[in-house]
């Protein structure tokens, strides 16, 4: 159980354990079937802890020397080599997976994939950091209209909300390790704009997701103004946190459930994600990110 415990931490459990539920929610609000909604979430479970545990094995010799206790690899409790080997295994395995749901699926999971290894891989070090975010999670309403039976682009909104909450996700992430990231020559857009600055563009991305998750929909349905609701109360709440403790972790925290709040209100307007409402979902955008 220790190393299970370890291994989970080195995934970078939390975020995980969020981005898979949004997913199977997700799913099942757009309409997949059972089986095509699970086969959607294994898939990006295992993209998540290959990006979570590459993330960790590579920045292990950082860790060390900033002293992270936090970090199972930095305190001794994971083999560095090991943890890399079983990134790389997963991100087959998520590959594999997508190959099942259909050639579009394939594209638009490869790109999310792809751009949370090259974050950790290197871009995180530079203003190219956030476009991976963004990228990444815009792939994930991509990627569940695309595993329909009939696949269809999705919405425009849809796709912008999930950009949108991966910039916020970024900014509030690296927010608390601004001035190591600092000593280790990591110049991002968080970096160069301070803490504060970036706890307001973190805000302001959340707050356009909200908006979003209400206009988008050629509907509001009651589920989705209990998720617009939600949404606005998170939103003072990061808001209160911005200006009393911007570098703490709580800012985050705050990320993550506005991603729930997200996913209520596109739950609220049901197959709009995958496109049934014809001219009213709106142009679809080309999607290609962590």
């Amino acid at each position: 159980m220790p190393r299970l415990s370890a291994l989970l931490a080195a995934a970078h459990g939390g975020p995980t354990v969020v981005v898979t539920a949004v997913t199977l929610a997700l799913s099942l609000a757009a309409g997949l079937d059972p089986a095509r909604a699970a086969l959607v979430t294994v898939m990006i479970l295992l993209q998540q802890l290959s990006i979570g545990w590459s993330n960790d094995a590579l920045d292990a010799r950082r860790d060390r020397a900033d002293g992270r206790s936090d970090k199972p690899i930095a305190r001794g409790d994971l083999d560095a080599r090991l943890v890399l080997a079983l990134a790389v295994g997963a991100a087959l395995g998520a590959v594999a997976l997508s190959a099942t749901l259909g050639p579009g699926v394939a594209v638009a999971h490869a790109v999310f994939l792809l751009c949370g290894w090259a974050y950790n891989l290197g871009l995180k070090r530079g203003l190219l950091a956030t476009a991976c975010y963004a990228i990444g999670f815009g792939c994930l309403p991509l990627i569940i209209a695309l595993a329909a039976p009939e696949p269809r682009p999705a919405p425009w909104w849809a796709i912008a909300m999930g950009a949108l909450l991966g910039i916020a996700a970024h900014f509030a992430n690296v927010l608390p390790d601004l001035d190591e990231d600092a000593r280790h020559g990591i110049r991002a857009l968080p970096h160069r704009l301070g803490a504060r600055a970036s706890g307001l563009v973190a805000l302001g991305s959340l707050a356009l997701a909200a908006v979003l998750g209400v206009v988008g929909p050629a509907r509001l349905t009651p589920l989705g103004a209990i998720g617009a609701a939600s949404g606005v109360v998170l939103l003072v709440v990061g808001a209160v946190v911005v200006r009393r403790a911007p570098r703490s972790r709580a800012l985050f925290r705050v990320i993550m459930a506005a991603a729930l709040a997200a996913v209520v209100s596109l739950a609220g307007a049901g197959g709009l994600l995958v496109g049934e409402a014809g001219g009213a979902a709106g142009p679809a955008a080309p999607a290609s990110a962590p």
